[in-house]
Order: structure tokens, then sequence, then C-alpha cells
């Protein structure tokens, strides 16, 4: 009845799966990676690719120290009763573990990210830095033809669609910090000196971030020789006795059951791009264009677990980040650093401020959904305009606006003379748009943001001006023309999915294992709960939980 077996399938082929992948055999599986769409990586190809992981040997090597005793705090305050202790302490424990077996066994290379602090300074246990780790750059040469099929990077990630930087490079690029147009510069030499990419395209084969992180991986499978099948969506999990033993999939029109002798992890992401989930699990309004997350991100293997009797969890939570719209492009941009940067405030329709816009996405967003703030407008003058990139929109000081699409440079933002002309544009009370502007200049000039603390942390200055001063987070909105553009409470992925334990085994309603079935990723439901603890607490958790998935399924825990 079979039409091929293993002893291990991954259902998706993010970071958590092909960590899963490449563990699993080297623990002795006969492995094979099923996905859904024609390239492989999904969100986290297209992702900024870092990774949280406390008491890493990345930052303990900085010089930096930390201690599972601390990060257990942290966790616990964040989590609250949303997660069962023990997930968080197989989190604590294996992250390091895994981490070192990537950078051990596998192409994957990692630095330190020193100085991006953890998203809740205010919250025991935190670091200033280091507990998120950033992917070296990879060179697409190094991976030969599985380069044809790996996911685009998310093109807000590319200056103007070409040249990717890595995390920390763009830190001191959009700080203006000292040397970042050497930083620049060599970019652009390493993007337009690589002439035989640039006879085929636009594409940089200097991969960062989240395709950095991937065609490593990718790398790593094709060492171990581990078959990736595209084009090969899960459309239901096949059971015996109550236990997982293989998938049904469809490839080229057929359907083909694949026995799965060991286990079966379940590494699709997560809802986002599914309409009548969103609908009827998150909080309104919600729209499947606001997320930036990848397109074939449908919930297909959430649904085919719960068919086998899978509980589920926080379904209507998500990792929440403002976001904007730009005509043409196939997903959202998340305002990551556009908001944060001096000289922009985000306002609702009454034009009031009602959050430290400097704060992290999910904690932006969360203040969005609360007390009528929606819709929200991101408001900012020329001089913010001339000094920093929007969206597709590079600095106007570089005047390069003329290779956005007409359509991009004139109907993008909106624009007003006048602070009162700007809100009457957008729906918003032009008199208190004024008015908080006018409060918000004062705070800028004393350096104190009296409202909302903005500029207080080591999160907050991240993408602060370091030329501007008293507080780096803060510049007045005084010069005509101003801008403003709606924003939208989007996410780069849903958190909510099937329910696990601490060995990554999906649980049914009764909080039974379900013999056979492993969910890690978004597909799972988040061991962060309803928080963010840091630049990479997406990867980190699912790549922990796919490298704990393949130990137990092997036997090795």
């Amino acid at each position: 009845m079979w039409d091929g077996e293993y002893d291990v399938i991954v259902a998706g082929s993010g970071a958590g799966g092909l960590t899963a992948a490449c563990r699993a055999h080297d623990l002795g599986s006969n492995v094979l990676v099923v996905e859904k769409t024609e390239f492989y990586g999904g969100t986290s190809a297209s992702s900024g690719g870092g990774l949280w992981i406390p008491n890493n040997h990345l930052m303990i090597q900085a010089g930096i120290k930390d201690s599972s005793e601390d990060a257990m705090e942290y966790l616990l305050a964040l989590a609250g009763d949303d997660v069962d202790q023990t997930v968080i302490e197989a989190f604590v424990r294996e992250g390091p573990k895994m981490l070192r077996y990537l950078e051990k066994d596998t192409r994957a290379a990692f630095e330190s990210m020193i100085y991006y602090a953890d998203y809740y300074q205010d919250v025991a246990g935190s670091r200033t830095g280091g507990r998120s780790i950033d992917p070296l750059p990879y060179h697409a040469r190094d991976l030969g033809k599985s380069f044809e099929t790996l996911g685009f990077p998310h093109i807000q990630t590319r200056v103007m669609g070409m040249m990717g930087y890595t995390n920390q490079e763009g830190a001191v690029l959009l700080s203006k910090a000292p040397g970042w147009w050497k930083v620049a510069l060599k970019l652009a030499i390493e993007y337009f000196s690589d002439l035989p990419a640039r006879l085929k395209g636009r594409r940089s084969r200097r991969l960062v971030m989240g395709n950095a992180l991937i065609a490593r991986l990718r790398h790593s499978l094709d060492d171990r020789e581990i078959p990736i099948w595209l084009n090969s969506p899960v459309s239901q999990l096949i059971t015996n006795d109550g236990r997982v033993t293989g998938v049904e999939i469809q490839q080229q029109g057929k359907i083909k059951r694949i026995r799965a002798k060991r286990g079966v992890v379940i590494a699709a992401g997560g809802f986002e791009h599914n309409s009548a989930m969103r609908a009827k699990f998150l909080p309104g309004p919600t729209d499947s264009g606001w997320s930036a997350a990848y397109p074939g991100n449908t919930g297909d293997l959430i649904r085919a677990g719960e068919k086998v009797g899978a509980a589920t969890h926080l379904m209507d939570e998500a990792w929440w980040g403002p976001t904007i719209n730009i005509d043409g492009e196939d997903r959202a941009r998340m305002l990551f650093t556009e908001r944060s940067m001096p000289g922009c405030i985000l306002v609702n329709q009454e034009g009031k401020r009602f959050v430290n816009e400097s704060v992290a996405y999910t904690t932006a967003v969360q203040a969005m959904y609360k007390e009528n703030n929606l819709p929200c407008y991101a408001i900012f003058d020329s001089r913010y305009r001339r000094e920093y990139p929007f969206g597709p929109l590079l600095p106007s000081a570089m005047r390069m606006d003329f290779m956005q699409p007409r359509k991009v440079r004139n109907e993008l933002l909106v624009s007003g003379s006048t602070l009162l002309e700007l809100g009457q544009k957008l729906g918003i009370d032009g008199a208190a748009l004024s008015s908080t502007v006018g409060q918000f200049n004062g705070y800028a000039n004393s350096g104190v943001d009296q409202d909302f603390h903005r500029g207080e942390d080591s999160y907050d200055l991240l993408y602060g001006d370091v030329r501007l001063g008293p507080n780096p987070c803060l510049a007045q909105l005084a010069e005509s023309p101003y801008y403003g553009i709606e924003v939208f409470p989007g996410d780069i992925g849903t958190k909510g999915g099937l329910l696990t334990n601490a060995s990554a085994q999906v649980l049914d309603d009764s909080r039974t294992p379900i013999a056979g079935l492993y969910a890690v990723g978004n597909s799972a439901a988040s061991p962060m709960g309803r928080s963010y603890p840091g630049a990479g607490a997406t990867l980190g958790p699912a790549m922990t939980f796919g490298y704990v998935a393949a130990g137990h399924l092997s036997g090795h825990q």
C-alpha cells in the first residue's frame, strides 16, 4: 500500500524542519523532506534569519555573561501560564546544545549580536545583547544547483531590491553609526563586481539573513544526500491504531502514500495566509494581506493534525508587527525600523500617540489593538524623509526615488504642507495631530518622552540616530511638507498551532502524546507564549525543537 518508506518524514523546509532533518540523519535515520511549494525555505528564507538562544557559546566567547537561571526567570515572567514550564526548560537547556551541534557538524555558522538587546529590558533576567545571533553571509556559488530553488529573500531586506545586508550591517546603516558609508560602499562593490550574477539578473549571490541560514542548512542536507521533494503538499496524515505512520502527498497530479517508520515532523509554518482561519481565531480587524510571512503558509498541517486528534493552543496570537502594503508585492512589508527612527510617530484616528514607537514590534501591534487605536498612521516630516529610508523609498537626499515605480513614488505617502492639511487627507483630527506633534517636539528638545519614555532602554536605542541629542530616539517634526501612511496590525507569522510537550510531541485534548507525530516552528503553539523575548525568538525555538524532535524520535533523549 506504500509508495515509499523512510524512517523520518519532515513536512516543511524552513529552518526548524531542516535542522530536524540534519540531526535525525546524523542519529541514524533515513530522512525525507517534503515541501508544498516550488521553493524551499518558507518564511525562514525570507526572514531576518536571527536566532534567539540564551546562554549560547557565542555570547560567552564575546564576554557577555548569561545563565540558564536568568533566562528562565525572564521567560517565565513573559510566558506566564500560557506555556508549560517543562517546555521552557527544554528550550533553555537544549538551545545552546542545538547551536553547538550546528556549528560543529553542519555548514551553519553564526556571530553574536552583542548590541541587540532583549525586547523587554524592564523584566528581570533580560540581557542588553548577545542572546540574538546572526547567520554569517554565504556565497550562492557554494550551493550549486540547489540555489535555483532557494526561496527569495523578502524584498524589504534588499536595498532597491538588489543588495542584501546582515542584521548588524543594517543596524549600522540605519542608525548612521560611524563608518556607515564604508559599509554601504562595501555592499555596492561586492554586488556590482559579481559579474556572473549581474549578467543573469538582479539577485545577489551574497546571501545574508534568512537566505544565508537556509542555504547553509540546505548545503548540509546535500552533504548528507537528504532529498527534498518540492511541489509535494501533504494532504493528510496517515494513522494506524492511534499512531501516525506516514503522510499522503500530492505530486504531479497523483497521490502518494509515504511511510514514516519512526515519525513525522510537522514544520510547515502557520496559518497567516488563510483568511478563514484568521477570521475565526485572530482579533479583528485582520487581513492576510497585512502579513509579511511567506504566502504559502495556509495552516494545512495544523488542520491535518486536528483531524488526527491534536489539540491546539494560542490560536488567537501571532508574531505581530506593524506593516504597510505596496501594490504589486506578494506580501506586506514590516516596519521593523522605520517607526523607530527619530522623527516618526504613530497616531490613531484622533491624532494622538498611544505607544512608544521604538518598542518591539509585537508590543506595538498589541497597543494598536487596544482602546480603539485603529486605524493607525505613521507621521513624519521632510527632515526624516531626507535622512532615513521608509519602506521601498531610500532617503530623499540620495535622490534615487527615480528607480522606484511611479505609483510608489507618487502614491505611497500622503503629504501635506501643514499638519492640518495632512490630517484632513488622512481622515485624522488635524488640530489634535498638531497638538500631539507640538508636545512631542517639546519632548525631543528636552530629550525626555514624558508620555511613553521612548529612548530610555537599550532596545529603543538600537535604531536611534547617534548624531542626535540629547535623546537619539527623538527628533522634532518641524519641516514641511509632512508625510503620513496608514499602518496595519500585521505579522511575520501566526503563533497558534498544535500543542506540544517538551519533546516536541504533538498532544491530544487529554494532553497525551500522539505517537509518531511532532511539530515545531509556527506549526506548533509557540513556547514563547504571547511575548516576543528578543530578535530570533521565532527561529531559535523552531530550530531547538527541531533538534529535540529528531533526538526523541531517534531514541536519543
